[in-house]
């Protein structure tokens, strides 16, 4: 795994998802992306952004405000940048009947409020920042 060298790594729930809500707030995105249940393993790579993250299962969130169900995989990862994350796999909103992954999320610069998620099928989807509030 080489792309997992030279990585900051922090096991166990309390510590991984205290690396995750330091790395979400550092990279200036909203503190309620990732709501993550029984995280095992959280992983940063600096020099790259690489992040993952594992969880014993899958979880599913309901975004209230925007009523959007989203399924985050037990096993997670992309590549974290200013207001942005690329690259990322493990993560699939429901559409209508379908589940697309997301593989990109980014927020305006300079800020609007609003924060933007992609699909592979070149499908955008545009929220309000605060339906990713923490606790939403």
């Amino acid at each position: 795994m080489a792309e997992r060298e030279g990585a900051l790594v922090k096991k166990g729930h309390e510590e991984g998802l205290k690396l995750a809500v330091a790395l979400l707030e550092e990279f200036q995105l909203p503190a309620g992306l990732l709501p993550l249940a029984d995280v095992i393993e959280v992983g940063f790579v600096r020099s790259t952004g690489y992040m993952w993250i594992k969880q014993k299962k899958k979880v599913e969130h309901s975004f209230k405000i925007i009523s959007k169900l989203v399924s985050y995989n037990s096993d997670m990862s992309g590549h974290l940048e200013k207001k942005t994350i690329k690259k990322l796999k493990g993560v699939k909103a429901k559409e209508l009947m379908l589940w697309p992954p997301v593989n990109e999320i980014t927020l305006d610069d300079p800020p609007t409020g609003k924060i933007h998620f992609k699909s592979l099928a070149g499908i955008t989807k545009t929220f309000p920042v605060e339906a990713f509030a923490a606790g939403q």
